[in-house]
């Protein structure tokens, strides 16, 4: 009596901290099974559905087994649709890590953990400048976020509204964004190193990375962390949950998860110099020439390029209940509200967007996000006439509004606000669908051949929303102050005008997509693969792309498997909509949405999708007990690559704009397929888990992944740009698209556990990439980032069996980044320090402590 009353007074607890995380219970999400058992030939129905036992992360990966039963307790062929997971040993490769894992890297969010666990997948911890400040990006294999497939229980999760308009790894990219998942939430996730978008759906040139959430029917957990850097900076707090309950008792089962999680910022960047006004930069000369005393107070007031403050609140819900004994209603969804705070670029008093009646002293603007994040995914699951089938409606929808604070429009002069709307972005996909598998036997073959197809459709919608108007509007004020006083100033909020009236709207794009895929065994050893994929646009090409795959088993540990794919991936709506207006002194630079007038006559086109092909070939293992081992070679052709051109300027453009009334803007790049490339890559991954008889548990780990950018060859310039001597794709561009991320990293991990104890200790090693300050930069300025090694270490220990506390690191030797050469930052106020782009951020050390309580 008296441990049922503790454990009742837990789930209480659990109730509580969910119910003040402001969690709904009234949507949620997944499926459970019906089983069908083979008898001398025969498949009878069982007479109950499977009731949900306490499920693992092996559990969900294999759970197809209890779907198929036969006297040989062979595994089922191929996939079944009822199945959230993806088979972990077929033709293409599937690394799983685990929610444990996730949790205890540290991290706050999904995307980082991932990206600290895998060594195919990276992340920079600062994203970039400007809008690309708001949301991390996922590259995997060395390719474009937009390039991989994201999957929650096996179904397509919507795209972000956020357009990455600035220049780094994610530039021009619009992916889904897997941080505005709880982290809580995850019991797996799978990683598709096989861009096979026939077998998966388009955009997974790169692959697929399916999220995996919890569907457990009793137990829970409650977390707390709290981490900051050995500066004394970027402090950070964690807490998250989850609870799950039994629905009915038939295996139905709702699993609950929230996390909020609250970051402060930091800042390395460099102390502010403008050496065309130095050293009269900080503050206008003062009448009689001399160098204005307030100018020797502290430099160190620039925050653009810094960790920004941001708040997140997430949660999910993932439901399943039996509604006869062969159908089961099923939901899951997710909703996510951030805010995000991302430091522009410093404008002193002595420049000419400052308005020194409003700030005397310079100003530091802000450009704020709000973001309101959902998605919906409801349907049945069943099995009827031997046919496992999916059902299903999915909706997600991405808002954000955007706010620039702290700055002014110079152009309204003493008149000027000082914090504007600027506009807004939202991004939503409905999908609606059907998918079926059956398993059927083949009397020439040796075993059942998995037949899985579906056909679905999908309406995308991008919608830009107008800024008020004097974000953008011109006031007709000259400049007030300083040796430019009396000449026109740049209208626009500083630094981050907002959307004009002209460039918003609402597109749509409608989908239509059909797939075909067929599992076999030409021998009990020898499997096979063939897929097959047809969609449909309104406004594009009918596209057909396929895949083959084959595995040879030589035994129970080795065997290899190769595959060739072609795959396809439209613009998204973004890429060729969005619009982005950054002010500067005397004139604008303009991101263009590229069928635009002005895009037009600087030689846009309309915007191709890209087309690609893949081979694969790989080792499956497990040398000796205890140990496996996983290896792939790749090489991936895309071609009409998706990029952004760089920023063109010169008198020409220049005329262009203002004939398209686009006021003082000199400077545009728009959107294009400018490039054709090749990428040559490979990974290997080994484990060993050696269990002491008095020393505890090892696991050792090893993951290594290189892959290798180039372009094949260069689509045609524009007429008009050639005939203007304008580079359409030039070296600064180049680099970015190729150099911007390491080759190569390479991660090794020890885990140790005994009793009550438990440590680990990773070694990350990320190779050389290229930073580049500023597009005029000739080739010796720019920066290269040394291959770097990091060290992180983590010790736990369990008070008692459910509550555990930890203590770790991560950089514990505090490692920088190379230093960025100072000739090369002049023309951004000195601002850089260090590689913006770092793989592992450039904050140096960072410790943190963690408790959890597992029910």
């Amino acid at each position: 009596m008296k441990k049922r009353f503790h454990m009742t007074e837990k789930k209480l607890l659990l109730c509580t901290t969910l119910c003040l995380f402001g969690f709904s219970a009234n949507e949620a999400v997944s499926a459970t099974t019906t089983t069908t058992t083979k008898h001398a030939g025969k498949a009878v129905k069982a007479a109950k559905p499977v009731a949900a036992p306490k499920k693992t992360a092996i559990h969900d990966i294999e759970n197809h087994k209890s779907e198929e039963i036969s006297v040989k307790v062979e595994r089922r062929v191929g996939r079944s649709v009822l199945s959230p997971s993806t088979p972990a040993h077929s033709t293409t490769q599937v690394t799983v890590v685990s929610g444990t894992q996730l949790a205890a890297t540290g991290q706050s969010n999904l995307m980082q953990a991932l990206s600290q666990l895998s060594p195919s997948v990276t992340s920079p911890p600062m994203p970039g400048g400007g809008n690309n400040g708001f949301t991390q990006t996922m590259q995997l294999r060395g390719l474009s976020a937009d390039q991989t497939l994201i999957l929650v229980n096996g179904h397509r999760r919507h795209i972000g509204a956020n357009f990455n308009a600035l220049v780094g790894p994610q530039w021009g990219s619009e992916p889904a964004d897997i941080a505005l998942i709880p982290i809580s939430a995850v019991d797996h996730v799978e990683i598709i190193t096989e861009g096979a978008t026939a077998l998966y759906g388009q955009d997974a040139m790169a692959g697929a990375v399916n999220i995996v959430l919890k569907s457990a029917t009793h137990g829970g957990s409650i977390n707390f962390k709290n981490s900051g850097f050995y500066a004394g900076d970027g402090q950070n707090i964690d807490g998250s949950a989850n609870l799950a309950f039994a629905l009915g008792k038939q295996g139905g089962y709702l699993d609950l998860a929230a996390q909020v999680m609250h970051q402060l910022p930091a800042s390395r960047n460099g102390d502010y110099i403008n050496p065309s006004r130095a050293p009269n930069d900080f503050y206008y000369a003062l009448p009689n020439g001399s160098v204005d005393p307030r100018s020797n107070r502290s430099r160190d007031v620039q925050r653009s390029n810094s960790l920004s403050k941001r708040t997140a609140e997430t949660l999910s819900a993932n439901m399943s209940v039996p509604l006869t004994e062969h159908i089961d209603l099923y939901s899951t969804s997710t909703y996510a509200h951030r805010k995000v705070s991302v430091g522009q670029t410093y404008r002193s008093a002595a420049d000419d967007l400052t308005v020194t009646s409003l700030w005397p002293d310079g100003m530091q603007p802000y450009y704020d996000m709000t973001e309101n994040d959902f998605e919906v995914d409801n349907g049945f699951k069943g099995h009827t006439f031997g046919f496992s089938w999916d059902t299903y409606v999915n909706y997600g929808k991405d808002l954000q509004s955007y706010d620039m604070r702290d700055t002014d429009n110079a152009s309204y002069g003493d008149a000027s606000k000082t914090k504007f709307y600027t506009g807004s972005a939202t991004a939503s996909e409905l999908t609606a669908g059907f998918r079926a598998s059956r398993n059927f036997d083949v009397d020439f073959l040796p075993k059942p051949v998995n037949l899985e197809f579906g056909a679905e459709y999908r309406r995308d919608t991008f919608t830009l929303g107008a800024g008020e108007y004097e974000s953008y509007g011109d006031g007709g004020v000259p400049i007030l102050t300083g040796p430019d006083a009396g000449m026109t100033a740049t209208p626009g909020a500083a630094t981050h005008a907002g959307n004009p009236a002209s460039v918003a709207g609402k597109y749509t794009r409608d989908v239509y997509d059909g797939h075909v895929n067929l599992d076999f065994f030409v021998t009990r050893k020898w499997e096979w693969t063939l897929g097959g994929r047809t969609v449909a646009y309104h406004n594009y090409p009918v596209v057909t792309t396929g895949s083959i795959g084959t595995r040879y088993n030589f035994n129970k540990k080795w065997a290899i498997r190769a595959n060739i794919n072609t795959g396809y991936r439209p613009p998204t709506l973004g890429q060729t909509y969005y619009y982005y207006s950054s002010p500067s002194a005397t004139y604008s630079t303009l991101s263009l949405p590229n069928n635009s007038p002005a895009a037009r006559s600087l030689g846009a086109g309309p915007l191709k999708g890209e087309y690609s092909r893949s081979y694969s070939i790989g080792v499956d293992a497990t040398p000796i007990t205890n140990m496996h081992l996983t290896g792939n070679l790749y090489y991936i052709a895309i071609n009409d690559r998706l990029a952004s051109t760089p920023t063109l300027g010169g008198s020409y453009v220049a005329s262009t704009l203002a004939a398209n009334n686009l006021g003082n803007a000199t400077y545009a790049s728009y959107y294009a397929n400018p490039v054709n490339t090749n990428t040559w890559g490979g990974d290997l991954a080994l484990d060993y888990t050696w269990r002491t008889q008095w020393y505890g548990t090892f696991r050792f780990g090893i993951g290594i992944n290189f892959s290798d950018n180039e372009i094949r060859s260069y689509n045609k310039t524009p007429a008009v740009l050639q005939a203007n001597n304008i580079a359409y794709f030039n070296s600064y561009a180049v680099a970015e698209l190729l150099h911007a991320s390491p080759k190569n990293r390479e991660n090794l991990t020890v885990n140790w556990t005994k009793g009550k104890w438990s440590a680990k200790v990773e070694e990350l090693r990320y190779g050389s990439s290229v930073f580049i300050a500023a597009p005029s930069l000739t080739t010796n300025l720019w920066t290269v980032q040394n291959p770097a090694i990091i060290t992180n270490l983590e010790v736990g220990y369990k008070i008692v069996p459910w509550w555990n506390v930890t203590i770790g690191a991560n950089n514990v030797g505090n490692k920088y980044p190379t230093r960025v050469k100072a000739a090369s930052t002049a023309s951004s106020f000195n601002m850089y320090k260090y590689a913006a782009f770092s793989p592992y951020g450039y904050f140096g050390g960072m410790y943190y402590v963690s408790t959890s309580m597992n029910f």
